[in-house]
């Protein structure tokens, strides 16, 4: 994948949030091992995602659309990125 492609995941998690740390992390691993990148957008530093969001952090997208929120499955995860 070439370096300057946009992230094909972006995760929207807020500072603090344990689900949004557990999320990442299968996040950064799944990206890893498929070669992909990823973005994450905290919800908190703009109110419009704060209101759209705020009960169901950690949202995922995948190629701009929702894919999970609250808890992220690798398997899914990688299916996603590889259909």
């Amino acid at each position: 994948m070439p370096d300057d492609a946009a992230p094909r995941v972006t995760l929207y998690s807020r500072p603090g949030c344990h689900l949004c740390e557990d999320a990442r992390a299968v996040i950064e691993a799944v990206c890893a091992e498929l070669g992909e990148s990823f973005t994450e957008i905290s919800i908190d530093d703009d109110p419009a995602l704060t209101e759209r969001f705020g009960h169901e952090i950690p949202v995922t997208f995948v190629d701009g659309r929702q894919h999970d929120f609250w808890r992220v499955s690798a398997d899914r995860l990688r299916a996603a990125l590889r259909g």
